[in-house]
């Protein structure tokens, strides 16, 4: 019988809804509970302005980090239950949302097509991704784009400010 390696994989958390850093929180104890999932690291939480759709809250972000041997689709769909559990409707493209969660990398993997993408296509270009990720793994590589510091570095600016760290 052959057994599973696990992978370590990044999870970017998002809320701008209903107690913003609870929500947060919560999908941390989420990610812990999921069965082939271990949670080995938990960034602060930054709250950051909305990118897309200007007129609304504030978001309260975070990045963590788990061991796996879930496939990335497998995590991805139990990200979307928990996302759909905490009442998550995706009915506007960048809004207001109660929880948002993003597979931001699989390991070193490339994945172009299908779902996830990874990595996740946008994660380079944001600093409430990038900042969260620097907490918990400064030297990790995202493929494709070089390091955290190095996509940090050719950002403009973008308001983060720390509020916390997730229980």
């Amino acid at each position: 019988m052959m057994v599973a390696q696990e992978r370590a994989a990044f999870v970017g958390v998002g809320s701008n809804l209903d107690d913003p850093q609870t929500q947060v929180e919560r999908a941390v104890a989420a990610l812990a509970a999921i069965d082939q999932c271990r949670v080995l690291a938990v960034s602060g939480s930054y709250q950051s302005e909305p990118i897309g759709k200007l007129d609304q809250p504030d978001f309260v972000n975070a990045v963590v980090k788990v061991a796996t041997t879930l496939t990335p689709s497998e995590l991805l769909g139990r990200l979307l239950e928990i996302e759909l559990r905490a009442g998550r409707q995706r009915q506007e493209r960048w809004g207001p949302r109660v929880l948002d969660l993003d597979l931001l990398l699989y390991d070193d993997l490339v994945q172009t097509s299908g779902a996830p993408i990874l990595p996740h296509p946008r994660m380079h270009e944001r600093a409430f991704v990038l900042v969260p990720l620097l907490d918990i793994a400064a030297d990790i590589l995202i493929p494709g784009h070089g390091t955290v510091n190095s996509c940090l570095k050719k950002l403009g600016p973008q308001r983060l400010v720390r509020c916390g760290h997730p229980s």
